[in-house]
C-alpha cells in the first residue's frame, strides 16, 4: 500500500468552505469519514472554530450552489443533502451526500478512475489550502491521476505534492523526521527561525514572512502549522518513552 499526500490551494471565489475558512485562519474542518463510489460520495466532517467560523462554514455547506467538494466550476445539477449532525460552541459535525452528474469531477472519483477501487481518504482543510490524504494499492497510474485533478482544478487552485511513499515507511516513527516532513514544510520552518519569527517579542509576522518566501501567506500558515504539530508530538512521544533501568551491579 502507498501514501499520497497533496494540497490544493484555493484562489478566492472558487470554494465557499475554503473562503469562510479564509476569514476565519484559526477555524478548520477535518474528516471523520469519506466514502465515493462511482456515482456518489458521503462524507462527514468535524469541523472546530469561534461561534462566528462555524456559523460562516455551516453556510457555506448548506447554502453553495454545488457541493463543495465538486470541482466543476459552474452549477454541474448534481443533488446534494448536507445535515448538521451535532453542533457545540466550538465544534459542528456535518453529514454529506453527493450524487454526480456526468459534468461532475472531485478527488475521489479521479482517484477512483486512476487509482482503483479501495482507495482510502483523509481530508484537513486550513484557510484556503485543503489538504487529501490517500492510502492506495500503488497500481494504479499517479501520472494519469495528477494530470486529470489539473485538468478538473484549472485555474482555481494551485497544487503542492506534499509526501508519497510506502504507508509503512511514511508511519514508522516519531524519529523519522525526514519521512514526515515535506521538503516545504522544512524550509517553512527554517525561514521562520532564521528570521525571528520564534522570538519574544516576533521579529517577522507571517505575513512578511510570506512575502519573502513568495508563497500565500495561507500556505505558509499551513506548513508551519504541520511542522510545529510534528515536532510537537515527536517532543511528547520521546518524554513519554520510558527511560532505559540503570544497571545494576
Amino acid at each position: 500500500m502507498r501514501e499520497l499526500v497533496f494540497a490544493l490551494e484555493y484562489e478566492p471565489g472558487c470554494n465557499r468552505v475554503a473562503d469562510a475558512l479564509a476569514d476565519h485562519p484559526d477555524a478548520r474542518v477535518r474528516s471523520l469519514s469519506l466514502h465515493a463510489t462511482a456515482e456518489q460520495l458521503w462524507r462527514v466532517d468535524h469541523a472546530s472554530g469561534s461561534p462566528d467560523a462555524l456559523d460562516a462554514i455551516e453556510d457555506a455547506f448548506l447554502t453553495s450552489d454545488y457541493y463543495a467538494d465538486c470541482l466543476a466550476t459552474e452549477d454541474c445539477s448534481a443533488t446534494q443533502t448536507t445535515r448538521v449532525l451535532d453542533s457545540t460552541d466550538d465544534t459542528l459535525v456535518l453529514y454529506s451526500d453527493w450524487e454526480r452528474t456526468p459534468t461532475c469531477a472531485s478527488v475521489p472519483h479521479i482517484a477512483r478512475d486512476h487509482l482503483g477501487d479501495g482507495v482510502l481518504f483523509e481530508t484537513r482543510h486550513e484557510g484556503r489550502h485543503y489538504t487529501w490524504r490517500l492510502i492506495h494499492s500503488g497500481e494504479g497510474d499517479m501520472a494519469a491521476f495528477f494530470d486529470a485533478l489539473k485538468v478538473a482544478v484549472g485555474d482555481c487552485a494551485q497544487m503542492e505534492m506534499l509526501r508519497t511513499a510506502e504507508t509503512t515507511a511514511s508511519m514508522g516513527g516519531a524519529d523519522e523526521k525526514h519521512g514526515v516532513l515535506s521538503p516545504e514544510q522544512e524550509a517553512a520552518l527554517q525561514a521562520a527561525v532564521e528570521h525571528g519569527y520564534y522570538e519574544s517579542p516576533r521579529e517577522v509576522d507571517v505575513g512578511t514572512l510570506a512575502e519573502h518566501l513568495d508563497v500565500p501567506r495561507s500556505t505558509l500558515t499551513y506548513r508551519l502549522r504541520r511542522a510545529e504539530e510534528h515536532l510537537a508530538k515527536q517532543h511528547v512521544a520521546g518524554e513519554q518513552s520510558p527511560e532505559e533501568t540503570p544497571a545494576t551491579r
